[in-house]
């Protein structure tokens, strides 16, 4: 995902603008990481450097939690343990 795509991603939940990027793994581009809606408090992955911004229903649990497990060490506490839909 490109840096700059931050000034045009929303949260699909509560519409809050600007979501906060953190990186996990970055060259160019943010490969692994997640965006973090502060209003909401829910986190989306970035996995392959592709933002995923799905609703709470359509999200994939298992995938959300091998990333968090996978990114724990490096993620803040705000995401890893109280992040929204699920946490560690």
């Amino acid at each position: 995902m490109r840096r700059s795509m931050i000034d045009i991603l929303a949260c699909p939940i509560d519409k809050h603008y600007p979501l906060e990027l953190l990186a996990v793994k970055e060259g160019r581009e943010v490969d692994e990481g997640a965006l973090h809606c502060e209003s909401c408090s829910r986190f989306y992955p970035i996995i392959d450097g592709i933002p995923i911004l799905l609703p709470d229903e359509l999200r994939d649990k298992r995938q959300d939690m091998e990333f968090l497990k996978r990114n724990a060490g490096a993620l803040p506490e705000k995401v890893a343990r109280r992040a929204r839909p699920w946490h560690l």
